[in-house]
């Protein structure tokens, strides 16, 4: 069975990931990219469905284990009687192998180097290389190519284990070991690869070829990491979480990825479980704004070139999610013959969330584009023109229900975050025309952003409960309406703003909050028929925090983030969700949105210093 959530690191090469668990061994690898069939999806059942191990004989865990400095570069010990040993597990970006890079498309694929080095003594180790192709269903065809290569193709995927001196691997149909000792000084390298079936096997690496390739992995991240400009407290939390988001970015277009895998529950056992290897427009402001404050100016012009190349085309048509490419059809399926993880069914590819109408993503991309022109990122006239059009589009459609920020699988509501972003849309609009020259619309458009903040202050406040409510009617509170102060909509001394964040005690769960509900009636209540419970939404804490800090709370502001620094894993890594009564991670991982909400609370908590003390925390329109 796979481990818990928080038991796995991330590697990666800027176009797919893979975990590694605390036991040594990648669970999860899609190739060629994120979004492709996984090769290995232990992860989702167990290690028939695809595993690599590789770690000491008789050892179900690591002794401790860490990214090396400011890297991807992972580093694993493990001590017994009778030595140490270090495994550096690390994928190379494809563009330190190309000098016309990005070329997704040019021949070869990822690769993971796995480096075991003797520290002390002598250990035993034992691999076991367990392929499966098509996420987890098709057992390839394995053979030996020579002494220490094997070869495993089936249809269009094909994967080659090159082994190093010292290690001489056993093929058998649906599995490759291989037993073999080190002693301190001595190691030995292991570099599995994927290529498309129809290419040439790749050339077997020296060791003095990994060695330097390792160097050149080590420079990438470091020099990378170098840009961070931030030197408040929570430094190394700020820069994992920004080295992490760079690992979730698909170099050759910059968009950027929710999360590196696929249905890991939100309730364990349950049906909340969704793929996020795709681009949320609903994250793309948030995104923007924690990229170009931690200084990475040239990725936050390249997500906002990506989004605005998939949004492009009948505003009609606009999706809350796409492809690493842009591409539209993402249809979900289940994958049956996996068990899911812990036994949470149904396994699910693709995200049926695609033909959804979710109204806030049209200010979502307006606001995105608006924070892009204040930060002086150059945005081109057709750019100018699809802002138009959007805005002409959303005035029709703005006063209809929708499936809202949460991709409810219900009936559509008259969702108050909806409507907020409805709001935004038209007030970046008009802030927007001015520099883009489009004063003929500005009229109608202060008249459509008057009209919307009219009915949501009538229709989405209430005043029994002293809160905005999820959705018109309704009478639970939504995290999301902690953002109302972020997004301009009200002040932050407004009675109605310090209500909305006094009502959200009732979401708190032992210090985090859940999305939506009222946990003291019992837990959340669900708007679908899927049932189950989830856990806290570790985004919508930060958001918490950051209201808090903005109403003259900073001290309670820096506790709750600080809760939440606690629950990352041994390396820096937060998933979608945490469980605080069976104290776990809960939903994929690592979550973009979650790290994306860190580094942008800690800038709000401590990113303006002056003469040595934090200046008083403030929310700037996003």
């Amino acid at each position: 069975m796979a481990g818990r959530i928080e038991d796995y690191a991330l590697v990666g090469d800027l176009e797919t990931a893979a975990l590694i668990g605390t036991d040594g061994s990648v669970d999860w690898w899609c190739a060629p990219r994120f979004d492709s069939p996984a090769c290995l999806a232990a992860l989702l059942g167990d290690p028939a469905h695809g595993r690599w191990l590789l770690a000491p004989v008789g050892r179900t865990r690591c002794t401790r284990r860490s990214y090396r400095g400011d890297t991807l570069v992972l580093d694993t010990y493990w001590e017994s009687v009778t030595g140490t040993v270090r495994v550096t597990d690390f994928m190379p970006p494809r563009s330190l192998d190309s000098p016309d890079y990005p070329g997704s498309a040019r021949e070869g694929g990822p690769r993971i180097v796995r480096v075991v080095e003797g520290i002390a003594g002598r250990v035993a180790m034992r691999g076991e290389l367990r392929l499966r192709f098509d996420h987890g269903s098709i057992v390839p065809w394995t053979r030996a190519v020579d002494r220490r290569t094997v070869a495993s193709v089936a249809g269009p995927d094909a994967a080659y284990l090159s082994c190093g001196p010292g290690a001489d691997p056993a093929v058998t149909p649906d599995r490759t070991t291989v037993e073999f000792t080190v002693s301190a000084g001595s190691s030995v390298a292991f570099v599995l690869g994927w290529r498309p079936s129809h290419t040439a096997a790749p050339p077997t690496a020296a060791p003095a070829e990994i060695d330097a390739t390792l160097l050149r992995t080590l420079a990438f991240w470091n020099d990378w990491a170098g840009a961070l400009r931030y030197e408040g407290p929570a430094r190394e939390a700020v820069l994992r979480s920004l080295l992490t988001l760079k690992a979730l970015t698909y170099a050759p277009t910059g968009g950027i990825v929710a999360a590196a895998t696929a249905s890991l529950p939100e309730s364990i056992g349950e049906q909340r479980n969704w793929d996020y290897r795709f681009c949320w427009l609903r994250d793309s402001t948030f995104t923007l704004s924690c990229l170009l404050r931690g200084g990475f100016r040239r990725e936050a012009v390249a997500w906002k070139d990506w989004l605005l190349r998939a949004v492009a085309g009948d505003p009609a048509d606009l999706q809350p999610l796409y492809g690493v490419e842009g591409q539209r059809r993402l249809p979900e399926t289940y994958a049956d013959w996996l068990p899911g993880y812990e036994s949470s069914r149904p396994v699910r590819f693709g995200n049926a969330a695609v033909d959804q109408f979710q109204l806030d993503i049209y200010g979502e991309v307006l606001n995105t584009v608006y924070s892009a022109v204040r930060a002086g990122v150059a945005v081109d006239p057709p750019a100018w023109a699809l802002v138009a059009e959007l805005l002409e589009y959303l005035g029709t459609r703005w006063q209809e229900p929708d499936e809202g920020i949460w991709e409810v699988r219900g009936p559509r509501r008259h969702f108050v975050h909806s409507k907020v972003m409805a709001w935004v849309a038209a007030d970046r609009a008009v802030r927007l025309a001015r520099v883009a020259g489009l004063r003929g619309s500005v009229r109608r458009w202060q008249a459509l952003r008057h009209e919307i903040h009219a009915e949501i202050c009538a229709r989405g406040w209430s005043e029994e409960q002293q809160s905005f409510m999820q959705y018109y009617g309704g009478h639970q509170v939504d995290a999301t309406a902690l953002l109302i102060l972020r997004l301009g909509f009200l002040p932050a001394d407004d009675p109605r703003v310090l209500g909305t964040v006094k009502a959200m005690e009732r979401l708190d769960e032992h210090g985090f909050l859940r999305r939506y509900g009222d946990v003291r009636d019992g837990g959340t209540h669900h708007l679908d028929d899927l049932g189950g419970t989830e856990g806290a939404f570790v985004a919508c804490t930060f958001w918490y925090a950051d209201a808090l800090a903005a109403t003259g709370r900073p001290d309670m502001a820096r506790t709750a983030f600080e809760r939440v620094l606690a629950i990352r894993n041994d390396v820096g890594l937060l998933a979608e969700e945490w469980d605080p009564v069976a104290g776990r991670q809960l939903g994929n991982t690592p979550q973009a949105l979650s790290h994306v909400a860190l580094v942008n609370t800690a800038f709000t908590l401590y990113g303006t210093r002056r003469h040595g003390r934090t200046a008083t925390p403030r929310l700037a329109v996003a």
